[in-house]
């Protein structure tokens, strides 16, 4: 019975996966090409997320910053701070909503060029939707991922803005997309610098 349930995720995951590569080949190409014109023009990507989506945000940095599957120089990026305990501090001690502790870091951090990555399952949460207000305060690009049908973030996003939106409700197969989606943006970023090769196993 466990092994039965334990094999059904992998075919419910390898099923959502076959069914959204053609949805969302566009968007992730559009991501790609966004991410590659903030980094060739001496931008930087700005990722965040909350909970699990925060660590994914941090990995995604980290092959940015150290490669991913091909030596190349080191592109600009970096995971905003998911510990709102550091953030929300304000002057004499008084206490900011959480809901500013990405704003703040986009506000400081970000400028015109720049890239913010935003993951979401839900697409409504209260402090990523205020980032993606101050990035475009900071005339900044904004790539959301999310799941469902974008919710109140994809709904904020401009023309110039890329929405990603995985097909489903469950957040453990949304989140596995997600990591999928985010080795498909540093693969197509090094394809574009590098040119396009056949990865040695």
């Amino acid at each position: 019975m466990l092994e039965q349930r334990i094999q059904q995720h992998f075919i419910d995951s390898a099923d959502l996966k076959y069914q959204a590569a053609q949805t969302l080949s566009t968007p992730i190409a559009a991501a790609v090409q966004a991410m590659l014109a903030c980094v060739t023009s001496g931008g930087k990507v700005l990722a965040c997320g909350n909970g699990a989506s925060a660590a994914e945000a941090q990995q995604f940095a980290a092959f940015c910053v150290a490669g991913f599957e091909r030596e190349r120089p080191e592109l600009a990026a970096m995971a905003l701070t998911a510990d709102s305990t550091l953030l929300t501090a304000g002057p004499g001690g008084a206490q900011d909503p959480g809901s500013q502790q990405f704003a703040r870091q986009v506000r400081a951090l970000g400028q015109a060029g720049d890239l913010l990555l935003a993951l979401s399952v839900s697409g409504n949460d209260a402090n990523l939707l205020a980032a993606t207000e101050a990035a475009h305060e900071r005339d900044m690009t904004v790539v959301v991922l999310t799941g469902r049908n974008g919710g109140q973030l994809g709904a904020v996003l401009r023309e110039t803005d890329v929405l990603i939106s995985v097909p489903h409700d469950r957040a453990a197969r949304v989140r596995e997309v997600h990591a999928l989606v985010l080795h498909c943006l540093c693969d197509g970023v090094d394809a574009q610098l590098l040119g396009e090769q056949e990865i040695p196993l």
